[in-house]
């Protein structure tokens, strides 16, 4: 028994029942025992081998993602006017492979990079050591941060690759037509998935619920929510964009997508606590009715195939394979594919992105329409 599964069981024992979001910060974010506080958890390019970690983010299955995001992010800050200076911020950097690919392309436009206050929110110190490496080249001037609240009150471009997907959520299931909290707690002495009294309101429940029968799974998210709230708050007053990509759906769904991967591979989510990468899908459209209260504008999400390729990816892969061998080629395909193919990457990640004020307005790269 790991010492967090001994901690975990132990509040169980005392307070009865822990919900999802309780046990996914614990197992995620634990000071001593965490997943992400202790570990290296994504492979790819930036690792010591071509796989390593647990699991491979599209940062790291080529350049070419990080540099479209570098498109984005120029574009963007040409719309808003080229403000200077303005903050450049990733949250959830990962290996800092995403934002070493963002600057190296966005040597095309020097005022762009001139005027870039660069942070990284970062709740990892292994992570962070890891963005010093790679970024190694560029690290003077960037700031590390913990929190959002840390970024500078200026204009604001913020990104975030698979970071919706990694904050906790909760899970509810209807039993006799009731929607209770699905949480965790001990059965035969060990790690169970059980019910506590908790409920959601008619109100909180999505068109259909009704239809639904017993032991269907609905999940919600306040703390992504909050985040998007936050974050299009400041935007509101201090002008900028937002850009989301996470793998999850457009509309409001049923059904358990808790999972949890370790070596590449998917593990059950109770064993061991701490030691393998909790997500949930992104269900997006609270996160857009958040950021629109808040006076944000938004273009309609896309799908990550849609949105890369409208950047410019196929044209970007061509520039890379031209006048090399054949391997060099193939790789570009192999890579191309993986980020955009329905099969793979491409239908199941999706692009969110809000900002303000209304300076872009029907325009946003790699949406179809505002």
């Amino acid at each position: 028994m790991t010492p967090l599964e001994a901690e975990i069981r132990q509040r169980i024992e005392t307070e009865g029942p822990m919900s999802v979001a309780d046990y996914m910060v614990l197992c995620l974010t634990h000071p001593t025992h965490g997943y992400y506080t202790t570990g290296t958890p994504v492979g790819g390019r930036a690792s010591a081998n071509r796989e390593g970690g647990d699991f491979i983010t599209a940062p790291e299955v080529s350049q070419m993602f990080g540099e479209m995001i570098g498109v984005w992010c120029m574009e963007v800050w040409q719309a808003l006017g080229c403000p200077n200076p303005f903050t450049l911020a990733e949250i959830g950097p990962g290996r800092g492979t995403l934002m070493a690919d963002l600057l190296r392309i966005a040597g095309a436009v020097p005022e762009f990079q001139k005027a870039a206050d660069i942070h990284l929110v970062e709740i990892s110190p292994a992570l962070a050591e890891q963005q010093s490496l790679t970024l190694s080249k560029d690290a003077s001037h960037i700031k590390w941060v913990h929190d959002i609240s840390a970024l500078p009150d200026q204009p604001t471009i913020i990104i975030a690759n698979e970071l919706l997907d990694a904050l906790p959520f909760r899970q509810w299931m209807k039993i006799e037509g009731r929607w209770i909290e699905r949480a965790i707690g001990l059965k035969d002495n060990h790690l169970h998935f059980v019910t506590r009294p908790s409920s959601l309101t008619e109100t909180e429940l999505p068109k259909g619920h009704a239809a639904c029968a017993d032991g269907t799974i609905f999940e919600t998210s306040a703390p992504r929510e909050s985040l998007v709230e936050t974050i299009a708050t400041n935007l509101s007053t201090r002008n900028g964009a937002a850009l989301f990509i996470d793998y999850g759906h457009l509309k409001p769904g049923f059904g358990d997508t808790f999972q949890a991967m370790k070596n590449h591979g998917f593990v059950s989510p109770l064993a061991p606590p701490g030691h393998a990468d909790l997500t949930s899908h992104v269900n997006f459209e609270p996160l857009l009715n958040a950021a629109k209260a808040q006076n944000c504008a938004a273009p309609a999400p896309t799908t990550q195939s849609n949105f890369l390729l409208s950047l410019g990816l196929l044209e970007r892969a061509g520039n890379l394979g031209h006048g090399r061998d054949k391997q060099v080629q193939e790789n570009l395909q192999i890579a191309v594919n993986r980020l955009v193919a329905p099969e793979q990457m491409g239908e199941l990640f999706k692009v969110m992105a809000f900002g303000a004020p209304f300076s872009l307005g029907e325009r946003w790269p790699g949406f179809e329409s505002g």
